[in-house]
Protein backbone atom coordinates (compact mmCIF):
# COMPACT_ATOMS: atom_id res chain seq x y z
CA UNK A 1 0.00 0.00 0.00
CA UNK A 2 1.26 3.39 -0.99
CA UNK A 3 1.08 6.40 2.03
CA UNK A 4 1.19 9.62 1.39
CA UNK A 5 3.86 10.91 3.62
CA UNK A 6 3.50 14.77 2.44
CA UNK A 7 2.03 17.26 4.95
CA UNK A 8 -1.08 16.54 5.11
CA UNK A 9 -3.92 19.80 5.04
CA UNK A 10 -6.71 20.14 7.04
CA UNK A 11 -8.84 17.17 7.09
CA UNK A 12 -11.03 16.98 9.98
CA UNK A 13 -9.34 14.16 11.35
CA UNK A 14 -8.84 15.38 14.76
CA UNK A 15 -12.45 16.59 15.43
CA UNK A 16 -13.45 13.51 13.23
CA UNK A 17 -11.14 10.44 14.01
CA UNK A 18 -12.04 7.07 12.03
CA UNK A 19 -13.43 3.69 13.94
CA UNK A 20 -11.47 2.92 16.44
CA UNK A 21 -12.50 -0.72 17.71
CA UNK A 22 -9.75 -2.81 17.77
CA UNK A 23 -9.66 -4.92 21.49
CA UNK A 24 -7.04 -6.09 23.13
CA UNK A 25 -6.76 -9.94 21.82
CA UNK A 26 -7.41 -9.01 18.49
CA UNK A 27 -3.95 -8.69 16.65
CA UNK A 28 -1.47 -11.50 17.66
CA UNK A 29 1.59 -9.21 16.47
CA UNK A 30 0.72 -6.26 19.28
CA UNK A 31 0.41 -9.00 21.63
CA UNK A 32 3.71 -10.05 20.93
CA UNK A 33 4.97 -6.77 20.83
CA UNK A 34 4.30 -6.24 24.33
CA UNK A 35 4.73 -9.59 25.54
CA UNK A 36 8.37 -9.34 24.72
CA UNK A 37 8.69 -5.35 25.56
CA UNK A 38 7.12 -6.53 29.28
CA UNK A 39 10.15 -9.19 30.05
CA UNK A 40 11.42 -5.82 30.70
CA UNK A 41 8.79 -5.37 33.44
CA UNK A 42 9.40 -8.65 34.74
CA UNK A 43 13.14 -7.97 35.44
CA UNK A 44 12.44 -4.70 37.12
CA UNK A 45 9.61 -6.34 39.35
CA UNK A 46 12.27 -9.61 39.64
CA UNK A 47 15.26 -6.59 40.99
CA UNK A 48 12.32 -5.44 42.92
CA UNK A 49 11.52 -8.10 45.14
CA UNK A 50 15.56 -9.05 45.40
CA UNK A 51 16.21 -5.18 46.75
CA UNK A 52 14.19 -5.17 49.69
CA UNK A 53 11.87 -7.48 50.35
CA UNK A 54 12.48 -9.90 53.58
CA UNK A 55 11.89 -13.18 51.70
CA UNK A 56 13.43 -11.78 48.62
CA UNK A 57 15.85 -13.19 46.67
CA UNK A 58 19.08 -10.99 47.27
CA UNK A 59 17.87 -11.37 51.39
CA UNK A 60 18.09 -14.70 51.04
CA UNK A 61 21.10 -15.33 48.86
CA UNK A 62 22.75 -13.26 51.01
CA UNK A 63 21.87 -15.45 53.87
CA UNK A 64 24.65 -18.30 52.04
CA UNK A 65 26.70 -15.53 50.84
CA UNK A 66 27.99 -14.53 54.47
CA UNK A 67 28.60 -18.46 54.83
CA UNK A 68 30.92 -18.13 52.00
CA UNK A 69 32.65 -14.86 52.41
CA UNK A 70 33.86 -14.11 56.41
CA UNK A 71 34.20 -10.75 55.06
CA UNK A 72 30.46 -10.16 54.65
CA UNK A 73 29.38 -11.86 57.79
CA UNK A 74 30.87 -9.34 60.23
CA UNK A 75 30.22 -6.42 58.26
CA UNK A 76 27.14 -4.81 58.32
CA UNK A 77 27.78 -1.86 55.79
CA UNK A 78 29.05 -4.38 53.10
CA UNK A 79 25.72 -6.39 53.51
CA UNK A 80 23.71 -3.14 52.92
CA UNK A 81 25.91 -2.37 50.32
CA UNK A 82 25.26 -5.69 48.71
CA UNK A 83 21.66 -5.05 48.58
CA UNK A 84 21.40 -1.82 47.82
CA UNK A 85 23.52 -1.16 44.90
CA UNK A 86 21.16 -2.44 42.41
CA UNK A 87 19.16 0.32 43.49
CA UNK A 88 21.55 2.88 42.93
CA UNK A 89 22.25 1.48 39.71
CA UNK A 90 18.67 1.60 38.88
CA UNK A 91 17.99 5.33 39.35
CA UNK A 92 21.47 6.00 37.69
CA UNK A 93 20.06 3.81 34.56
CA UNK A 94 16.56 5.61 34.55
CA UNK A 95 18.25 8.91 34.77
CA UNK A 96 20.26 8.11 31.44
CA UNK A 97 17.99 5.65 30.03
CA UNK A 98 15.56 8.36 28.40
CA UNK A 99 18.36 10.07 26.43
CA UNK A 100 19.85 7.19 25.78
CA UNK A 101 15.82 6.05 24.32
CA UNK A 102 15.47 9.30 22.36
CA UNK A 103 18.77 8.85 20.93
CA UNK A 104 19.53 5.37 19.52
CA UNK A 105 15.29 3.99 19.88
CA UNK A 106 13.66 1.54 21.82
CA UNK A 107 14.97 -1.88 20.47
CA UNK A 108 18.59 -0.93 20.91
CA UNK A 109 17.84 0.39 24.49
CA UNK A 110 16.23 -2.64 25.49
CA UNK A 111 18.85 -4.76 24.16
CA UNK A 112 21.09 -2.38 25.95
CA UNK A 113 19.20 -3.06 29.09
CA UNK A 114 19.10 -6.74 28.55
CA UNK A 115 23.01 -7.14 28.06
CA UNK A 116 23.70 -5.13 31.77
CA UNK A 117 21.28 -7.17 33.35
CA UNK A 118 22.23 -11.02 31.99
CA UNK A 119 26.08 -9.58 32.25
CA UNK A 120 25.52 -8.28 36.11
CA UNK A 121 23.55 -12.06 36.86
CA UNK A 122 26.13 -13.84 35.81
CA UNK A 123 28.99 -11.34 37.58
CA UNK A 124 27.14 -12.29 40.77
CA UNK A 125 26.83 -15.79 39.44
CA UNK A 126 30.46 -16.11 39.09
CA UNK A 127 31.70 -13.60 41.80
CA UNK A 128 34.77 -14.62 43.46
CA UNK A 129 34.18 -11.90 46.57
CA UNK A 130 31.90 -9.23 47.58
CA UNK A 131 33.41 -6.76 45.60
CA UNK A 132 32.35 -8.60 42.45
CA UNK A 133 29.09 -9.09 43.55
CA UNK A 134 28.76 -5.34 44.07
CA UNK A 135 29.87 -4.86 40.32
CA UNK A 136 27.21 -7.23 39.31
CA UNK A 137 24.33 -5.78 41.24
CA UNK A 138 25.63 -2.43 39.90
CA UNK A 139 25.35 -3.84 36.65
CA UNK A 140 21.91 -5.46 37.31
CA UNK A 141 20.54 -2.18 38.48
CA UNK A 142 22.18 -0.24 35.54
CA UNK A 143 19.59 -2.85 33.17
CA UNK A 144 16.61 -2.60 35.37
CA UNK A 145 16.76 1.49 35.04
CA UNK A 146 16.43 1.50 31.16
CA UNK A 147 14.08 -1.16 31.12
CA UNK A 148 12.10 0.97 33.35
CA UNK A 149 12.35 3.48 31.03
CA UNK A 150 12.21 1.92 28.07
CA UNK A 151 9.74 -0.73 28.10
CA UNK A 152 6.28 0.91 29.06
CA UNK A 153 7.43 3.44 25.86
CA UNK A 154 7.97 1.13 23.16
CA UNK A 155 4.19 -0.80 23.89
CA UNK A 156 2.81 2.76 24.14
CA UNK A 157 4.19 3.45 20.39
CA UNK A 158 2.83 0.15 18.91
CA UNK A 159 0.00 0.04 20.79
CA UNK A 160 -3.41 1.28 19.32
CA UNK A 161 -5.14 4.30 21.07
CA UNK A 162 -7.83 2.19 22.17
CA UNK A 163 -6.33 -0.17 23.91
CA UNK A 164 -3.15 1.58 24.82
CA UNK A 165 -3.61 1.28 28.23
CA UNK A 166 -4.46 -2.43 28.83
CA UNK A 167 -1.37 -2.72 26.81
CA UNK A 168 0.88 -0.82 28.69
CA UNK A 169 -0.88 -2.06 31.80
CA UNK A 170 1.08 -5.60 31.04
CA UNK A 171 3.74 -4.34 31.65
CA UNK A 172 2.86 -3.79 35.34
CA UNK A 173 1.81 -6.94 35.50
CA UNK A 174 4.99 -8.41 34.27
CA UNK A 175 6.27 -6.48 37.46
CA UNK A 176 4.46 -7.84 40.07
CA UNK A 177 5.26 -11.53 37.88
CA UNK A 178 8.92 -11.13 38.73
CA UNK A 179 8.16 -10.54 41.86
CA UNK A 180 6.17 -13.40 42.52
CA UNK A 181 8.43 -15.41 40.82
CA UNK A 182 11.60 -14.16 43.46
CA UNK A 183 9.55 -15.98 46.14
CA UNK A 184 9.50 -19.10 44.20
CA UNK A 185 13.13 -18.64 43.35
CA UNK A 186 14.16 -18.15 47.21
CA UNK A 187 11.93 -21.23 48.30
CA UNK A 188 13.61 -23.60 45.33
CA UNK A 189 16.89 -22.93 45.45
CA UNK A 190 17.46 -23.33 49.13
CA UNK A 191 18.38 -26.76 49.22
CA UNK A 192 20.46 -26.89 46.11
CA UNK A 193 24.29 -26.88 46.07
CA UNK A 194 25.71 -23.13 45.70
CA UNK A 195 22.34 -21.64 46.64
CA UNK A 196 23.40 -18.05 46.26
CA UNK A 197 24.90 -18.17 42.79
CA UNK A 198 21.53 -20.46 41.45
CA UNK A 199 19.72 -17.70 43.23
CA UNK A 200 21.57 -14.66 41.83
CA UNK A 201 22.88 -16.23 38.21
CA UNK A 202 18.81 -17.38 36.98
CA UNK A 203 18.09 -13.83 36.56
CA UNK A 204 19.99 -13.70 32.99
CA UNK A 205 17.63 -16.19 31.66
CA UNK A 206 14.96 -13.82 31.25
CA UNK A 207 17.32 -11.09 30.07
CA UNK A 208 18.22 -13.34 27.45
CA UNK A 209 15.10 -14.44 26.10
CA UNK A 210 14.40 -10.98 25.95
CA UNK A 211 17.28 -10.31 23.23
CA UNK A 212 16.67 -13.03 21.72
CA UNK A 213 13.10 -12.08 20.66
CA UNK A 214 13.67 -8.10 20.44
CA UNK A 215 16.33 -8.91 17.42
CA UNK A 216 13.11 -10.42 15.56
CA UNK A 217 10.81 -7.32 16.55
CA UNK A 218 10.54 -4.15 14.67
CA UNK A 219 11.97 -0.65 15.97
CA UNK A 220 9.28 1.73 17.48
CA UNK A 221 7.06 3.15 14.30
CA UNK A 222 6.81 6.74 15.92
CA UNK A 223 10.80 6.85 17.04
CA UNK A 224 11.24 5.56 13.51
CA UNK A 225 9.06 8.12 11.73
CA UNK A 226 10.46 10.89 14.10
CA UNK A 227 13.97 9.79 12.85
CA UNK A 228 12.56 10.53 9.10
CA UNK A 229 12.64 6.88 7.97
CA UNK A 230 9.20 7.00 7.03
CA UNK A 231 8.91 3.90 4.98
CA UNK A 232 10.30 1.70 8.19
CA UNK A 233 7.72 3.05 10.10
CA UNK A 234 4.58 2.56 7.69
CA UNK A 235 5.95 -0.95 6.98
CA UNK A 236 5.30 -1.51 10.79
CA UNK A 237 2.36 0.23 10.98
CA UNK A 238 0.85 -2.12 8.32
CA UNK A 239 1.13 -4.75 10.56
CA UNK A 240 -0.63 -3.18 13.11
CA UNK A 241 -3.28 -1.71 11.70
CA UNK A 242 -5.56 -2.30 8.33
CA UNK A 243 -5.34 -0.36 5.42
CA UNK A 244 -8.52 2.18 6.35
CA UNK A 245 -7.33 2.77 9.58
CA UNK A 246 -3.30 3.06 8.64
CA UNK A 247 -4.12 5.96 6.48
CA UNK A 248 -5.43 8.15 9.15
CA UNK A 249 -2.92 7.18 11.63
CA UNK A 250 0.09 8.18 9.21
CA UNK A 251 -1.82 11.36 8.12
CA UNK A 252 -2.55 12.13 11.86
CA UNK A 253 1.66 11.34 12.95
CA UNK A 254 2.12 13.64 10.19
CA UNK A 255 -0.03 16.58 10.55
CA UNK A 256 0.66 16.87 14.50
CA UNK A 257 4.68 16.23 14.22
CA UNK A 258 5.98 17.79 10.89
CA UNK A 259 7.29 20.72 13.08
CA UNK A 260 8.81 18.14 15.59
CA UNK A 261 10.74 16.75 12.18
CA UNK A 262 11.34 19.38 10.65
CA UNK A 263 13.13 20.72 13.66
CA UNK A 264 16.35 19.91 15.53
CA UNK A 265 15.87 16.10 16.30
CA UNK A 266 17.43 16.37 19.55
CA UNK A 267 15.28 17.93 22.87
CA UNK A 268 17.37 18.25 25.48
CA UNK A 269 16.54 18.54 29.71
CA UNK A 270 16.25 22.47 30.07
CA UNK A 271 13.47 22.62 27.29
CA UNK A 272 11.24 20.32 29.86
CA UNK A 273 11.79 23.02 32.51
CA UNK A 274 11.58 25.86 29.63
CA UNK A 275 8.36 25.11 28.03
CA UNK A 276 4.99 25.54 29.89
CA UNK A 277 3.13 22.22 28.50
CA UNK A 278 5.89 20.23 28.78
CA UNK A 279 6.43 21.32 32.49
CA UNK A 280 2.84 20.47 32.92
CA UNK A 281 2.82 17.19 31.85
CA UNK A 282 6.17 16.36 33.98
CA UNK A 283 4.78 17.74 37.00
CA UNK A 284 1.82 15.21 36.36
CA UNK A 285 3.93 12.16 35.62
CA UNK A 286 6.33 12.36 37.64
CA UNK A 287 3.62 13.10 40.78
CA UNK A 288 1.97 9.80 39.86
CA UNK A 289 5.56 8.08 39.71
CA UNK A 290 5.97 9.69 43.74
CA UNK A 291 2.76 9.17 45.10
CA UNK A 292 2.78 5.57 43.47
CA UNK A 293 5.76 4.95 46.14
CA UNK A 294 4.89 7.65 49.01
CA UNK A 295 1.12 5.91 49.06
CA UNK A 296 2.64 2.36 50.24
CA UNK A 297 2.91 0.15 47.96
CA UNK A 298 6.34 -0.89 48.83
CA UNK A 299 6.33 -0.55 52.04
CA UNK A 300 3.42 -3.26 51.79
CA UNK A 301 4.83 -5.94 49.26
CA UNK A 302 8.31 -5.58 51.16
CA UNK A 303 7.21 -5.58 54.74
CA UNK A 304 3.98 -7.79 54.45
CA UNK A 305 5.72 -10.88 56.68
CA UNK A 306 6.55 -8.41 59.12
CA UNK A 307 3.37 -6.75 58.85
CA UNK A 308 1.51 -10.25 59.28
CA UNK A 309 3.47 -11.26 62.07
CA UNK A 310 3.11 -7.70 63.93
CA UNK A 311 -0.49 -8.27 63.40
CA UNK A 312 0.30 -11.47 65.97
CA UNK A 313 0.62 -14.55 63.54
CA UNK A 314 4.34 -14.88 64.80
CA UNK A 315 4.76 -18.64 62.51
CA UNK A 316 7.14 -17.12 60.11
CA UNK A 317 5.73 -20.19 57.55
CA UNK A 318 2.43 -19.05 57.46
CA UNK A 319 3.93 -15.32 57.27
CA UNK A 320 5.94 -16.41 54.72
CA UNK A 321 2.75 -17.86 52.81
CA UNK A 322 -0.28 -14.95 53.83
CA UNK A 323 2.91 -12.78 51.47
CA UNK A 324 2.70 -15.70 48.75
CA UNK A 325 -0.79 -14.38 48.57
CA UNK A 326 -0.55 -10.66 48.61
CA UNK A 327 1.62 -11.09 45.63
CA UNK A 328 -0.74 -13.53 44.00
CA UNK A 329 -3.51 -10.58 44.89
CA UNK A 330 -1.53 -8.03 43.45
CA UNK A 331 -0.70 -9.98 40.05
CA UNK A 332 -4.77 -10.17 39.86
CA UNK A 333 -5.29 -6.89 40.75
CA UNK A 334 -3.21 -5.81 38.48
CA UNK A 335 -4.85 -7.71 35.41
CA UNK A 336 -7.87 -6.46 36.85
CA UNK A 337 -6.47 -3.29 35.87
CA UNK A 338 -5.82 -3.88 32.27
CA UNK A 339 -9.33 -4.37 32.01
CA UNK A 340 -10.89 -1.57 33.33
CA UNK A 341 -8.02 1.26 32.25
CA UNK A 342 -9.65 1.62 28.63
CA UNK A 343 -12.78 1.35 29.63
CA UNK A 344 -12.78 3.45 33.10
CA UNK A 345 -10.28 5.61 31.71
CA UNK A 346 -6.75 6.64 33.76
CA UNK A 347 -7.86 9.26 35.86
CA UNK A 348 -10.96 7.47 37.37
CA UNK A 349 -9.07 4.47 37.74
CA UNK A 350 -6.88 6.18 40.08
CA UNK A 351 -9.11 8.20 42.08
CA UNK A 352 -10.95 4.98 42.80
CA UNK A 353 -8.17 3.18 43.45
CA UNK A 354 -6.67 5.85 45.98
CA UNK A 355 -10.42 6.53 47.67
CA UNK A 356 -9.79 2.58 48.55
CA UNK A 357 -6.07 2.76 49.42
CA UNK A 358 -7.15 5.71 52.28
CA UNK A 359 -10.05 3.40 53.70
CA UNK A 360 -7.40 -0.22 53.87
CA UNK A 361 -4.79 2.12 55.05
CA UNK A 362 -7.34 4.11 57.99
CA UNK A 363 -8.06 -0.18 58.74
CA UNK A 364 -4.34 -1.00 59.08
CA UNK A 365 -3.91 1.37 61.46
CA UNK A 366 -6.58 1.43 63.88
CA UNK A 367 -6.06 -2.59 63.94
CA UNK A 368 -2.61 -1.78 64.95
CA UNK A 369 -3.91 0.84 67.47
CA UNK A 370 -6.19 -1.00 69.37
CA UNK A 371 -3.79 -3.92 69.65
CA UNK A 372 -1.60 -2.14 71.17
CA UNK A 373 -3.49 -0.30 73.34
CA UNK A 374 -6.12 -3.48 74.10
CA UNK A 375 -4.29 -6.35 74.79
CA UNK A 376 -7.28 -7.77 72.93
CA UNK A 377 -4.93 -10.48 70.71
CA UNK A 378 -3.93 -13.09 73.32
CA UNK A 379 -5.29 -16.22 72.06
CA UNK A 380 -2.02 -18.10 71.14
CA UNK A 381 -2.71 -21.88 69.27
CA UNK A 382 0.90 -23.40 67.26
CA UNK A 383 2.62 -20.66 66.82
CA UNK A 384 -0.69 -18.25 65.39
CA UNK A 385 -2.06 -15.56 67.06
CA UNK A 386 -6.57 -16.26 66.75
CA UNK A 387 -7.10 -12.50 67.81
CA UNK A 388 -9.62 -10.80 65.79
CA UNK A 389 -7.84 -7.70 65.78
CA UNK A 390 -5.06 -9.63 64.24
CA UNK A 391 -7.39 -10.80 61.37
CA UNK A 392 -8.65 -7.56 61.00
CA UNK A 393 -5.19 -6.08 59.99
CA UNK A 394 -4.72 -8.82 57.55
CA UNK A 395 -8.14 -8.20 56.23
CA UNK A 396 -7.27 -4.35 55.73
CA UNK A 397 -3.53 -5.48 53.84
CA UNK A 398 -5.72 -7.91 51.44
CA UNK A 399 -8.40 -4.59 51.08
CA UNK A 400 -5.14 -2.35 50.36
CA UNK A 401 -3.51 -4.47 47.51
CA UNK A 402 -7.05 -5.15 46.24
CA UNK A 403 -7.85 -1.31 45.80
CA UNK A 404 -4.05 -0.55 44.73
CA UNK A 405 -3.20 -3.24 42.02
CA UNK A 406 -5.95 -2.34 39.69
CA UNK A 407 -5.42 1.47 39.69
CA UNK A 408 -2.20 3.23 41.27
CA UNK A 409 0.13 0.00 40.31
CA UNK A 410 -0.20 0.41 36.64
CA UNK A 411 -1.63 4.08 35.78
CA UNK A 412 1.05 5.92 36.67
CA UNK A 413 3.54 3.74 34.34
CA UNK A 414 0.48 3.99 31.29
CA UNK A 415 -0.25 7.49 31.97
CA UNK A 416 4.08 8.74 31.29
CA UNK A 417 3.98 6.75 28.37
CA UNK A 418 1.52 8.55 26.76
CA UNK A 419 1.65 12.20 27.60
CA UNK A 420 5.18 13.35 26.53
CA UNK A 421 5.62 14.53 22.75
CA UNK A 422 7.44 12.31 20.57
CA UNK A 423 11.00 14.07 21.13
CA UNK A 424 10.85 14.37 24.53
CA UNK A 425 8.72 10.67 25.62
CA UNK A 426 12.02 8.95 26.44
CA UNK A 427 13.82 11.54 28.41
CA UNK A 428 10.91 12.87 30.58
CA UNK A 429 9.71 9.06 30.99
CA UNK A 430 13.16 8.59 32.09
CA UNK A 431 13.18 11.45 34.68
CA UNK A 432 9.84 10.45 36.13
CA UNK A 433 11.14 6.70 36.20
CA UNK A 434 14.37 8.63 38.24
CA UNK A 435 11.82 9.82 40.36
CA UNK A 436 10.17 6.58 40.83
CA UNK A 437 13.29 5.00 41.84
CA UNK A 438 14.22 7.66 44.32
CA UNK A 439 10.86 8.01 46.01
CA UNK A 440 11.28 3.99 46.39
CA UNK A 441 14.56 4.23 47.81
CA UNK A 442 13.30 7.09 50.44
CA UNK A 443 10.24 5.01 51.65
CA UNK A 444 12.18 1.56 51.91
CA UNK A 445 15.27 3.81 53.72
CA UNK A 446 12.43 5.51 56.09
CA UNK A 447 9.71 3.31 56.53
CA UNK A 448 11.11 1.27 59.46
CA UNK A 449 12.68 4.34 61.22
CA UNK A 450 9.34 6.05 61.27
CA UNK A 451 7.57 3.35 62.88
CA UNK A 452 9.89 2.74 65.51
CA UNK A 453 9.42 6.22 66.44
CA UNK A 454 6.42 6.67 66.12
CA UNK A 455 4.61 2.99 66.03
CA UNK A 456 3.11 0.84 63.19
CA UNK A 457 -0.34 2.80 63.68
CA UNK A 458 0.55 5.91 63.37
CA UNK A 459 2.78 5.29 60.21
CA UNK A 460 -0.12 3.89 58.01
CA UNK A 461 -2.36 6.86 59.16
CA UNK A 462 0.77 9.07 57.86
CA UNK A 463 1.00 7.09 54.51
CA UNK A 464 -3.11 7.31 54.76
CA UNK A 465 -2.96 11.13 54.62
CA UNK A 466 -0.35 10.79 51.85
CA UNK A 467 -3.06 8.74 49.94
CA UNK A 468 -5.14 11.69 50.80
CA UNK A 469 -2.83 14.47 49.17
CA UNK A 470 -2.86 12.10 46.25
CA UNK A 471 -6.36 12.06 45.75
CA UNK A 472 -6.04 15.74 45.68
CA UNK A 473 -3.43 15.73 43.29
CA UNK A 474 -4.71 13.45 40.63
CA UNK A 475 -8.18 14.89 40.84
CA UNK A 476 -6.26 18.46 40.34
CA UNK A 477 -3.56 17.90 38.21
CA UNK A 478 -4.02 14.70 36.01
CA UNK A 479 -6.26 14.62 33.12
CA UNK A 480 -7.80 11.94 31.06
CA UNK A 481 -6.07 10.36 28.26
CA UNK A 482 -8.29 7.35 27.40
CA UNK A 483 -8.68 6.56 23.70
CA UNK A 484 -6.44 9.64 22.72
CA UNK A 485 -3.89 9.19 20.10
CA UNK A 486 -0.24 10.99 20.83
CA UNK A 487 -0.78 13.90 19.11
CA UNK A 488 -4.08 14.66 20.67
CA UNK A 489 -2.53 14.06 24.15
CA UNK A 490 -0.03 16.60 23.27
CA UNK A 491 -2.30 18.95 21.85
CA UNK A 492 -4.76 18.71 25.10
CA UNK A 493 -1.19 20.17 27.08
CA UNK A 494 -0.74 23.12 24.71
CA UNK A 495 -4.57 24.03 25.33
CA UNK A 496 -4.10 23.09 29.21
CA UNK A 497 -0.94 25.91 28.92
CA UNK A 498 -2.14 28.17 26.97
CA UNK A 499 -5.60 28.17 26.82
CA UNK A 500 -7.37 28.20 22.53
CA UNK A 501 -3.70 30.01 21.87
CA UNK A 502 -2.48 26.85 22.03
CA UNK A 503 -3.71 25.76 18.62
CA UNK A 504 -0.82 28.02 17.68
CA UNK A 505 1.77 27.82 19.79
CA UNK A 506 4.83 25.27 18.71
CA UNK A 507 6.23 23.28 21.29
CA UNK A 508 9.67 24.25 20.48
CA UNK A 509 8.86 28.22 19.83
CA UNK A 510 7.33 27.77 23.96
CA UNK A 511 10.26 26.03 24.62
CA UNK A 512 12.55 28.70 23.42
CA UNK A 513 14.54 31.18 26.29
Amino acid sequence: MTIDMSMPGSSGLLNAPGKRDMKFFSNPYVLALTGAAGIGGFLFGYDTAEKFHLSGVISGALLYIRDDFPAVRDNYFLQETIVSMALVGAVLGAAGGGWINDAYGRKKSTLLADMMFALGSLVMCAASGPYIIIVGRLLVGLGVGVASVTAPVYIAEAAPSEIRGGLVSTNALMITGGQFFSYLINLGFTEVPGTWRWMLGVAAVPAIVQFVLMLFLPESPRWLYWKDEKAKAIAVLEKIYDSGRLEEEVELLASFSMHEFQSNNTGSYLDVFKSKELRLAFFAGAGLQAFQQFTGINTVMYYSPTIVQMAGFSSNRLALLLSLIVAAMNAAGTIVGIYLIDRCGRRRLALTSLSGVVISLVILALAFILQSSSGLCTSVANGTCQGALGWFAVAGLALYIAFFSPGMGPVPWAVNSEIYPEAYRGMCGGMSATVNWISNLIVAQTFLPIMGLVGTGPTFLIIAGIAVLAFIFVAMYVPETKGLSFDQVEQMWKERAWGNSGNCQSLLGAAAP
